[in-house]
């Protein structure tokens, strides 16, 4: 893993921006199946194909899904069960899993059991017990396993680390991780157009008769997901734990809300503050609201801070003045394209990609603890080295 690192900071070093390429030639390129084919597989699918990688088979258990990745891979056979596709398609090279974060690990270990290295999307597991799972199972079988936290392959936020590292901060006190977004409403409960497998969406979760809004807005519920503070907190808290050396947290306290989205277990309005040995952390969320829209971290030192957000990253120097100009600056969003590529590189190199199981296991563990503090209403402490909180 460390050579794949070591190689891949070689390469910012030498050139101004990383520029994709086909890991394969034409004649032989990585063949993928698509499970899980919402929103976001379908777009990092069509990011896999950019890059050079042939869409074999799809999978999901909602029909209009499938009529929409169908247009971006005609070729493609399609399945409602992804047991069966994985049973039919032996000649897959890879999968790329998109599905709700309750059927990352049971997708997860399918495809391992079949001998097919797996693109997962974020966050990587449902709860830190499962975390604890998936890194053994993982690591019980031969094959890559990329993590779809594209920010460890963003060329830009690798500079703005090593500068870290450097010391222009100085000694840091406080990380603030922020997302703002305006798009907080009613859950839409209406009836849903086209043919669902209820059961099969429903998979080890418990079962309940059809509610249209945990289809839709399957994050928003505990039996599915863990919210929007593991979806957005798990890239967030990886790159604050990255940036300063630390791990995981040892504790976490939280409080959050519904204040909109009405229908919804999970908070869209929230507060985590995070204990470390030499820092702390707060972690805030507000889906009500769009100043400073979209994400960013604020790094406060005792010699400078630095921002971090979509568009790329600036530092200011202390002690900080009114309108002062950035010591350094870089304009550099985050490209999915560099993370994918990556992937798609290991499968052929057999290296560990830049996000593992480990580091994602790592960056979702203080949101599931905040989401336990939350919902006990009290501190809540880790041990990092089994994911057992207390």
């Amino acid at each position: 893993m460390e050579s794949t690192r070591r190689t891949f900071l070689t390469a910012l070093g030498s050139a101004p921006m990383f520029i994709p390429q086909s890991a394969f030639g034409a004649n032989d390129r990585i063949s993928y199946a698509l499970i899980a084919a919402g929103g976001r597989g379908r777009s990092v699918s069509r990011t896999f194909g950019k890059l050079g990688a042939q869409c074999a088979a799809l999978c999901d258990v909602y029909e209009p899904h499938l009529e929409m990745a169908k247009k971006d891979s005609p070729d493609a056979r399609t399945y409602r069960d992804f047991a069966e596709l994985l049973d039919k398609e032996k000649s897959l090279d890879a999968v790329l899993i998109a599905s709700p974060d309750h059927q990352h690990f049971p997708m997860l270990r399918a495809a391992l059991a079949a001998k097919k290295d797996a693109y997962l999307e974020k966050p990587l597991s449902k709860s830190l017990e499962e975390s604890a799972q998936m890194i053994e199972t993982v690591r019980a079988h031969k094959q890559v396993v990329q993590i779809g936290m594209q920010r460890r392959s963003a060329p830009a936020i690798y500079k703005a680390k090593k500068l870290v590292d450097d010391g222009v901060l100085g000694r840091v006190t406080l990380v603030k991780p922020q997302w703002h977004w305006n798009i907080a409403a009613k859950l839409d409960n209406s009836p849903l157009p086209g043919q669902l497998d209820w059961n099969r969406f429903l998979g080890s979760a418990p079962k309940r008769e059809l509610e249209p809004m945990r289809f839709r807005r399957w994050r928003y519920f505990w039996d599915y997901a863990g919210g929007n503070m593991t979806d957005q907190g798990t890239h967030l808290m990886d790159v604050v734990q990255w940036f300063m050396n630390s791990g995981a947290p040892k504790s976490a306290v939280c409080q959050g809300y519904v204040a909109k989205m009405e229908g919804a277990e999970h908070p869209d309005v929230f507060s985590a503050v995070y204990e470390y040995d030499s820092f702390m952390v707060t972690w805030t969320l507000d889906y009500s609201n769009s100043f400073q829209n979209g994400w960013s971290i604020t790094f406060m030192g005792d010699k400078g801070t630095l921002i971090l957000d979509d568009a790329g990253y600036k530092i200011y120097a202390e002690p900080w003045k009114k309108n002062a100009e950035p010591v350094h600056e870089e304009q550099a969003p985050v490209p999915v394209e560099t993370h994918v590529q990556n992937f798609l590189d290991c499968i052929k190199s057999r290296q560990d990609p830049n996000c593992t199981v480990e580091i994602a296991a790592q960056a979702v563990s203080g949101p599931h603890l905040a989401n336990l503090a939350m919902v006990n209403g009290r501190k809540m402490k880790l041990d990092p080295a089994t994911y057992r909180a207390s």
